[in-house]
């Protein structure tokens, strides 16, 4: 099989999964991860990166999560300026 690189925005869906990964392993699960930290985590993931990663790339996410073991329970994005915030939790 070939090897087919990443997009951009593949390489930052998996960026937001292992940001999540490491704030749900270090909190224990069920995890509750707003925003803010996760932006403390990785700089890069901005609120909109993060909006539209999970739009875009959510399966990237959620493989990212997989391979550790969790699964993106819930993402609730109550709009600009009010903040977005993951529930991670353990796979089943």
């Amino acid at each position: 099989m070939a090897f087919k690189p990443k997009s951009a925005a593949e390489t930052k869906a998996r960026d937001l999964g292992l940001a999540l990964a490491r704030l749900a392993e270090g909190d224990g699960t069920p995890a509750s991860i707003g925003v803010d930290r996760l932006r403390g985590a990785n700089p890069r993931l901005t609120p909109q990166a993060v909006g539209l990663m999970l739009r875009k790339e959510r399966a990237v996410v959620e493989a990212t999560l997989a391979e550790r073991g969790l699964a993106l329970g819930d993402y609730a994005d109550q709009g600009p300026g009010r903040g977005m915030e993951f529930t991670i939790e353990e796979a089943s």
